[in-house]
C-alpha cells in the first residue's frame, strides 16, 4: 500500500508549506463556524496558492447550507468538497470531486461512494473511529481513516483497518486550531511508514 495521507484544519502559511513538504497528498480547509479551524473562503484560497500541482485542497463542511456552499466556491476554488454524505443529497454542485463522511455509529448508504472518509461522530475533537467497522469497509471501498489519530497510533489504526489512507487533524496540533509542524512530520513519516510495511 502506497496510502494517501491527508493533513486537515490548516489555517496558516507555515502549517501549509510543512504539509506540502512533508509529501502529504491532500490539505483539508475548514469551513465550519463552530470549528476552532473555520477559515475564511478568501483566505483560504490564499494558502491554496501555495500548494503545487497534485496535492488536493479540500473544502471540509459540516451540515452547510446552499448559501454557504455557494459563498465557499465563489471565493475558493477547491479540487474536491468533503461533508456528511447525507449533505450531498440536497446540495446543488458543479463538477467537483466528493469525499462523503461517514461516521462511527451512523447509518450507511445503501451504496457506498468509491472513496469516503470514516471517523467519530464528532469531528475535529480527537475522538477515534470504530477500527473494527472501518476495516470492514475498507474492504468494500476506498476509505480515508480519520477520528483520534495521531504519529503515537496511526500505524496501529493503518496495520488494523487496511485503509486508503488516513486524515488528521487535532492529532498533529499544540491547541486547538493550533498545528505543530513537527507533529505534522512525525504523522506524515509514521503514516508513510505503515503504508510501506
Amino acid at each position: 500500500m502506497s496510502g494517501w495521507i491527508k493533513i486537515c484544519g490548516l489555517n496558516s502559511e507555515k502549517a501549509v508549506a510543512t504539509a506540502v513538504a512533508a509529501g502529504v497528498d491532500a490539505i483539508g480547509f475548514v469551513f465550519h463556524p463552530g470549528s476552532p479551524r473555520h477559515i475564511e473562503p478568501v483566505v483560504a484560497a490564499l494558502l491554496a496558492s501555495a500548494v503545487p500541482p497534485g496535492i488536493l485542497c479540500i473544502a471540509v463542511t459540516r451540515h452547510p447550507s446552499q448559501q454557504a456552499i455557494d459563498d465557499i466556491l465563489e471565493a475558493f476554488e477547491p479540487d474536491a468538497l468533503q461533508t456528511d454524505a447525507e449533505d450531498f443529497e440536497r446540495l446543488v454542485l458543479p463538477e467537483l470531486v466528493r469525499l462523503p463522511v461517514l461516521r462511527t455509529g451512523g447509518a450507511l448508504p445503501g451504496t457506498l461512494p468509491a472513496r469516503c472518509l470514516y471517523e467519530g461522530m464528532h469531528s475535529g475533537r480527537g475522538e477515534r473511529a470504530d477500527w473494527d467497522a472501518a476495516r470492514a469497509l475498507a474492504a468494500r471501498t476506498q476509505l480515508v481513516l480519520a477520528g483520534g489519530l495521531d504519529a503515537a497510533n496511526v500505524a496501529a489504526a493503518i496495520g488494523h483497518a487496511r485503509p486508503f489512507g488516513v486524515d488528521v487533524s487535532s492529532g498533529v496540533e499544540s491547541a486547538p486550531g493550533r498545528k505543530d509542524p513537527d507533529r505534522i512530520v512525525e504523522f506524515v513519516t509514521a503514516a508513510r511508514a505503515a503504508f510501506a510495511s
